[in-house]
């Protein structure tokens, strides 16, 4: 490999928007989950039109994880000088290593939550289905599966915040 490409993709910036990358992956688990939620809630439109709304109220909850993952994108993409006019910073590997790291949390989390809160959205379309009356109760167990996604939400910006530059 030349030199000089070793030093383009080699470097503290690099790292650290690959940690915006990787955070943004989150978006992933969403995308799946709300396709696992729209499928059960189709269904159910199918039998009983008059259901859309509470049905897109549960499909919608597993597209949060998208949302995380793309504001620490952000946050890193800021912290870097890529957003804001400013220009790129110049950043130590070490820096950017340590920014790639908080980007982890909330996009691997967000996949993998996307996924389960899509699951656990489509059995509460399903009783809701049966009993509407019971839309605040099905609302419950996908937020369940919502505190995992804000507590890597919370990892990531805690260690994001906590990198100087």
């Amino acid at each position: 490999m030349n030199i000089v490409f070793e030093n383009l993709l080699f470097n503290g910036v690099f790292l650290a928007m690959a940690g915006a990358a990787v955070a943004a992956l989150a978006g992933i688990g969403s995308a799946i989950g709300i396709g696992i939620a729209g499928q059960a809630a189709a269904g159910v439109i199918s039998e009983d039109p008059k259901k859309f709304g509470q049905t897109l109220i549960l499909q919608a909850l597993p597209g949060t994880q998208g949302i995380y993952g793309l504001l620490i994108a952000f946050l890193i993409m800021t912290k870097i000088g890529l957003l804001g006019g400013d220009g790129l910073l110049d950043i130590t590997m070490a820096q950017g290593a340590y920014i790639f790291a908080s980007g982890i949390p909330v996009g691997l989390v967000g996949i993998f939550s996307g996924i389960a809160q899509g699951k656990s959205s489509a059995a509460s379309i399903m009783l809701i289905s049966k009993r509407p009356e019971e839309l605040a109760k099905g609302m419950v167990y996908p937020a369940m599966v919502e505190t995992y996604a804000v507590l890597a939400l919370l990892i990531s910006f805690l260690m994001l915040n906590g990198i100087q530059v």
